[in-house]
């Protein structure tokens, strides 16, 4: 195994970029000036309500307008609201026009899509995460072990109450009891502090700020696969090490900085090419078959062609299945690599034959799998096309190119 978690920086870009050997696994860019704002918790307001949508429209700053999802948020946290007494339920408050409320960022804002937020927060740590008006125990399906998730689940409930529940990450899996307490007790400390003290601010005031997107790839890898976290800047340098310290000290030994004058860290790596084909339509297979990928609004397309792989072949079907199964593979490759979400269609070569679109379906879904992002495989539908859903972190790499426009061919 030979991982690293390389974080660079150009100009106003931070590029944080996995890399598996030499080659590049995952990949994200985001402004050196933190403007994101997924994950944050604020306190808005109600400016309208749309009753054929069921729909709010929250205010969480001057004129930045949110969409929320009434029927979805059951227990709103409204501003000045005294904290349930221990074991007191929580109670179902209809938001009106007006109202100023707690509400956290599920969803950037994607073209003409206003952002969307929700009641229902969730705090998150490497191990664990901590859902207000949830109050179960999830554990996570990768997680496959019933004596560990039975383990895993003990250990949780304790801490579990009326007004909240908790996740457990597969980062959690045969991880020592104290390090999964102390995040835990981290994550409600948190939430106290939101809901004690963060409930009394002035209206728009961010109440909990996301760690930055290069700090998330620490915390949400699977660290245990990752050797090392690698930077050539020295400001990068001290915020891992300030968050490995408070958060994750048993990886802190990983932390490295990079120091070379005659060659770059992007250099060495080759960033700024591997970046460029990531964002390509077209990617080749070694069989001498291709894959078109075209991501639109709604969904994103993968067409699987058989290029120059069928010159000459005699056994067609074979072929096909051949070229299908190394398309299999590459496809779970780009889909984590381009961070592509949501509805993904993928259009194979048609096969006849029943048992070889089974073998490739269980192949395809192997290979999900390992994606650490929840990636679910559907189905085939009867005119062979397959259907795959993606959960939806960031937004796909090629709309973070867009937005730090320039800085890709410049590196």
């Amino acid at each position: 195994m030979n991982h690293k978690l390389i974080i660079t920086r150009y100009k106003d870009t931070i590029i944080s970029a996995l890399f598996d050997g030499m080659d590049l696994v995952q990949v994200s860019l985001s402004p050196s000036k933190d403007n994101e704002i997924l994950g944050n918790i604020y306190l808005g307001k109600v400016k309208n309500i749309v009753k054929n949508i069921n729909a709010a429209f929250v205010e969480i700053a001057d004129g930045r307008m949110c969409y929320y999802a009434m029927a979805e948020n059951r227990y709103p946290i409204m501003a000045n609201q005294p904290k349930p007494e221990e074991g007191e339920k929580l109670k179902e408050i209809q938001v009106k026009i007006g109202d100023e409320l707690v509400v956290q960022v599920i969803k950037e804002d994607v073209k003409s899509k206003a952002p969307v937020v929700s009641s229902n927060i969730n705090l998150t740590g490497k191990y664990a995460a901590l859902t207000y008006g949830n109050s179960s125990i999830g554990i996570s399906k990768k997680i496959e072990d019933a004596e560990e998730r039975k383990r895993l689940k003990n250990l949780v409930r304790p801490y579990v109450c009326k007004e909240y529940g908790f996740i457990v990450r597969t980062n959690a899996a045969y991880v020592q009891e104290e390090l999964i307490i102390k995040e835990i007790k981290n994550l409600i400390d948190i939430y106290n502090n939101i809901r004690t003290y963060g409930v009394h601010k002035t209206c728009f005031s961010l109440l909990y700020r996301t760690p930055p997107g290069y700090i998330c790839d620490i915390r949400d890898g699977y660290s245990d696969q990752v050797d090392e976290f690698v930077t050539d800047d020295t400001e990068l340098y001290e915020n891992m090490k300030e968050y490995l310290e408070k958060h994750q000290p048993e990886d802190l030994e990983k932390l490295r900085f990079y120091q070379d004058d005659t060659i770059s860290l992007a250099d060495l790596y080759g960033i700024n090419e591997k970046v460029k084909e990531a964002v390509r339509p077209t990617v080749w297979l070694k069989s001498g078959g291709t894959l078109v990928i075209q991501p639109t609004e709604a969904l994103t397309v993968i067409d699987v062609n058989t290029g120059k792989a069928i010159a000459g072949k005699k056994k067609v079907q074979e072929t096909f299945l051949k070229i299908n199964l190394e398309a299999a593979k590459e496809i779970a490759k780009q889909i984590r690599l381009r961070n592509l979400s949501g509805i993904i269609i993928v259009d194979f070569i048609d096969m006849e034959l029943k048992e070889h679109k089974d073998l490739l379906m269980q192949e395809l879904e192997s290979y999900l799998k390992k994606d650490p992002i929840k990636t679910t495989l559907v189905d085939m539908t009867t005119l062979g096309l397959v259907e795959i859903t993606r959960k939806k972190v960031r937004k796909p790499l090629h709309e973070q190119i867009q937005e730090v426009s320039g800085t890709v061919n410049k590196l």
